[in-house]
């Protein structure tokens, strides 16, 4: 018994010196380092025999570089800052009027500007946050490091079938890893894909907290106090799914489910669940997430290898080509075709 009240103790300190450093050092990004690195890890290790196995080399780099897109969003850096920020939500009530969800990100900020100078003339105060500062471009941003990957993963074997060296392009390979992934852990994160994002927002029948601190209670300060690693989450982690659809629907999809626990988040934290490192229901929501997060980011890096199988040509006329019949004149481009199947 003296255990156990000891345990809890030590608990209760370390969750409270966590969620003191996160508020000292500022906004919550991202699960934190802890949470990201160990979603990374995770997919590695869950790879198949058959994928791209020389990753397993570069864990440490990838776990190492799992924060960086965090570091691109410092306000000493502002061209870096305005450019990435939007990258790491999307806040879906901002854009319910948009159906489907344009298959380019530059569509989707041309419908945006549309609708928000649509919303100023009727001298509407929601035209304030209708841009991508308010409602976030993550599936563009995974989507687009995830092509990155597809051509590294294919210089890959390129470089491997003339005999050269790939040191290289397996570091570059390990980089777009980290990169992706920080964006699929950020969206298995629920608030990260909802305007109550950090805090709830307009009508609160249920009385959810308005404290902005919700964020950082939950990603950083309950994660680092439970110790949270590959261990928790590996027997958690989905059997392997092909993906043989498209990318980009999919990872709407995977963000859609993440959004379905949003509530949960906000009703754990009226129970205090996120300063209490033993509760059961919390820890059960953080591992559920986190090895959505990570059989996502297996997933992807597995089919991106199977792509990066298929020969180098185009799937369909080139994006930027006018006589394209979807080219758009006022983005310069036409949406992006249907991914190939890697059956």
């Amino acid at each position: 018994m003296t255990t156990l009240s000891t345990r809890a103790r030590g608990a209760t300190t370390a969750l409270a010196v966590a969620i003191g450093t996160l508020l000292a050092t500022g906004p919550a990004l991202g699960w934190g380092h802890r949470g990201h690195a160990v979603i990374d890890r995770t997919a590695i290790e869950s790879l198949p025999p058959d994928g791209p196995v020389f990753l397993r080399n570069y864990l440490s780099l990838i776990e190492d570089s799992s924060t960086l897109p965090d570091d691109w969003r410092d306000d000493a850096t502002p061209f870096s800052r305005m450019e990435e920020d939007p990258n790491h939500g999307w806040f879906q009530e901002q854009f319910d009027f948009m159906k489907p969800i344009p298959r380019s990100r530059f569509e989707f900020i041309l419908a945006l500007s549309k609708q928000q100078q649509k919303l100023a003339a009727e001298h509407s105060p929601d035209a304030l946050k209708t841009n991508v500062r308010w409602t976030g471009t993550l599936p563009y941003a995974l989507v687009e490091v995830y092509g990155h990957l597809v051509n590294g993963f294919r210089s890959y074997r390129e470089r491997q079938a003339r005999g050269e060296s790939t040191a290289n392009i397996e570091t570059a390979c390990a980089m777009f890893v980290a990169q992706m992934g920080h964006y699929v852990g950020d969206g298995a994160q629920p608030l990260h894909v909802t305007i109550h994002h950090d805090g709830w927002q307009g009508p609160n029948p249920k009385g959810y907290t308005r404290d902005h601190k919700i964020h950082g209670r939950m990603e950083s300060g309950f994660v680092d106090a439970i110790g949270l690693s590959d261990k928790d989450i590996l027997p958690k982690v989905h059997p392997l799914d092909p993906m043989d659809g498209d990318v980009f629907e999919s990872v709407l999809a995977y963000l859609t489910e993440s959004g379905k626990s949003v509530e949960a988040v906000y009703q754990l934290d009226q129970k205090g669940a996120w300063t209490d490192a033993s509760n059961t229901d919390a820890r059960e929501l953080i591992y559920n997430r986190t090895a959505a997060g990570a059989s996502m980011l297996r997933d992807l890096v597995v089919r991106a290898w199977k792509e990066s199988a298929l020969p180098r040509t185009s799937h369909g006329p080139s994006s930027i080509d006018s006589s394209n019949p979807a080219y758009n004149p006022e983005t310069g481009s036409a949406p992006a075709a249907r991914s190939p199947s890697v059956r």
